[in-house]
């Protein structure tokens, strides 16, 4: 036990002293203590005090789960884990209605100014006037991020009669209508409409200074902002500049750029409200976490259970190893289809054609969903992406037929966003080289690597050269390109393989050209780069002496 638990985990860890279990109490360590901890323990279960990283787990031969007791796993190394074959398991559910109401509390302390209220009063100063509020009903509040806590959020929300829309590029529209939520395209789109926002995301490149200077434009003046996720969401410098404007009339943080933070302009500007990263730390979430840590390791070293896995080291190497290549198409062809279409999926569809179809496609179809969710989910893997898509109302159908094709195996994957749906087929050159054999109804071959340019026209002279002479112009480099076609004179799509991305004044360029209807870059993992739970460990599969030290 790295961090401290809560009493009822602890009392749960000795209860499973009947199966065998025994625990070490070793709270904060770092360094070469961490290491020689880690080393003598089949299991070690953690909160955010602790940093695993890949020297903590140099050289362990016996480790065989590590389980975080809340979300967030930026504390652990889980590439360097999933390399040396160790489990990586958080408690995705148990903070989720602790944090939900903590942003709420924000909102409402916001909104009636009860922080600056409450230290004037302490102040022996009865200023009623000075800390006039607005009521939550009738106000607009947009949520970006709807996971298990943004939906939570929206259910309290709706109890205080605010209209809702918000941004989540992967909630299905009938699941958004069951939440009463109307989406955006965009969280640009929402945000001129909004009197409240919130986000419940990662921090990712995409999520990164979501607000920032150029929002301060299209906002609507006197937005209250609030984020209970993670720090780097809302750029600060922007958010004293918003206030000091006007433009933004309030904000309550939870969560800084940097950690922990007792010191920033914010703290002495009016219209802020700030707390040390509190979302989690009730005593009812630090039970649940601690409880539902503790079963989790519990499960795996007692009956080898993987549950909230956000690595896959649960799974056999050598089950991974025979399937490697076809992972690594329907991972690939699922970020193509993400990429096509930036409305809200309503449901997915995976087919499998010729041998592939003989086999056990169960972790083709995990890998399909992950690539669908990779730049929008963190930590989104072959063990969760299933139950990722179907929390957003996402539904996946799984379809075989054994009798070949053109290929002697063809995965064929298909997105239904809107009334349109977008489809694409592949298979593999040799075992490990995934190709694009079919892209929206039309039979063609591409690499399904680095950057992409797909482009719809018309069937008729002269398209390619326009496209060749508007990229030459501005300095794209073709290094491969294909077409495919309904029929002669008919609908054709077009696919080119770039050197690097074009700018957007390329891409206009392209749809400048007579006869061309659309254009979309999209961005695919360089060739032979693997995510981390696919990625073999160094050496191959887990070794003989990791294998004998486990047993």
């Amino acid at each position: 036990m790295l961090d401290t638990l809560s009493p009822d985990g602890i009392a749960l860890l000795d209860a499973a002293a009947s199966a065998g279990i025994t625990y070490e109490v070793a709270t904060g360590l770092a360094g070469d203590a961490l290491r020689e901890a880690l080393a003598r323990h089949d299991g070690a279960i953690c909160r955010s005090g602790v940093k695993i990283n890949a020297a903590a787990l140099a050289g362990n031969h016996r480790l065989r789960a590590v389980v975080r007791a809340g979300v967030g796993t930026d504390n652990i190394d889980k590439e360097a884990a999933t390399r040396q074959g160790i489990v990586v398991m958080n408690t995705p559910a148990g903070n989720t209605l602790s944090t939900a109401e903590h942003a709420f509390a924000l909102i409402l302390g916001l909104s009636r100014n009860i922080a600056a209220a409450d230290a004037s009063l302490r102040g022996h100063n009865w200023d009623r006037n000075k800390f006039m509020g607005v009521q939550l009903a009738g106000k607009t509040l947009g949520i970006v991020g709807l996971g298990r806590i943004g939906q939570a959020v929206a259910a309290r929300a709706r109890a205080f009669d605010m209209n809702l829309v918000g941004y989540d590029p992967f909630l299905s529209p009938d699941r958004a209508a069951e939440l009463g939520i109307e989406m955006h395209d965009s969280v640009r789109g929402m945000l001129p409409h909004v009197d409240y926002l919130t986000v419940h995301t990662p921090l990712t490149p995409e999520t990164r200074h979501l607000v920032g200077r150029d929002e301060l434009t299209i906002l609507k003046r006197g937005v209250r902002l609030v984020n209970c996720a993670r720090g780097g969401i809302y750029d600060e410098q922007a958010l004293i500049e918003g206030l000091e404007s006007g433009v933004i009339g309030g904000v309550a943080l939870d969560v800084f750029e940097k950690e922990p933070c007792t010191e920033s302009p914010l703290f002495g500007m009016p219209g802020v409200l700030v707390t040390p990263h509190l979302g989690a730390s009730t005593e009812e979430a630090q039970s649940q976490v601690a409880v539902e840590g503790v079963g989790l390791l519990v499960d795996f070293l007692t009956t080898g259970t993987v549950r909230h896995a956000v690595n896959s080291s649960a799974i056999d190497p050598a089950v991974l190893e025979g399937v490697r290549g076809f992972l690594d198409l329907a991972w690939r062809l699922g970020q193509l289809l993400a990429q096509l279409d930036d409305g809200p999926p309503r449901s997915c569809s995976i087919a499998y054609r010729g041998e592939i179809a003989a086999r056990n496609t169960r972790l083709i179809t995990a890998a399909f969903a992950a690539g669908l969710l990779e730049s929008s989910i963190e930590d989104v893997n072959i063990v969760n992406a299933e139950m990722l898509l179907r929390e957003r109302g996402i539904e996946l159908v799984e379809q075989s037929r054994t009798d070949p094709g053109a290929f002697s195996s063809v995965v064929a994957v298909d997105l239904v966003s809107g009334d349109r749906v977008h489809r694409a087929a592949g298979t593999l050159f040799g075992r490990s080289m995934p190709r694009l054999v079919q892209l929206e109804g039309h039979r063609l071959e591409a690499y399904l690597d680095g950057v992409l340019l797909v482009f719809t026209h018309r069937d008729v002279p002269g398209i390619i050269g326009h496209v060749g002479t508007a990229f030459g112009r501005l300095g794209v480099n073709i290094g491969q390109m294909t077409v495919g076609r309904s029929s002669p004179g008919g609908d054709a799509i077009g696919v080119l393989n770039l050197d690097h991305e074009p700018s957007a004044e390329a891409v206009q360029a392209v749809l400048g050209c007579p006869g061309i209807r659309s254009a979309r870059v999209v961005t695919l993992p360089a060739a032979g780069e693997l995510p981390v739970w696919l990625s073999p460990p160094k050496g191959g599969v887990v070794s003989a002496r990791r294998q004998a030290a486990r047993a």
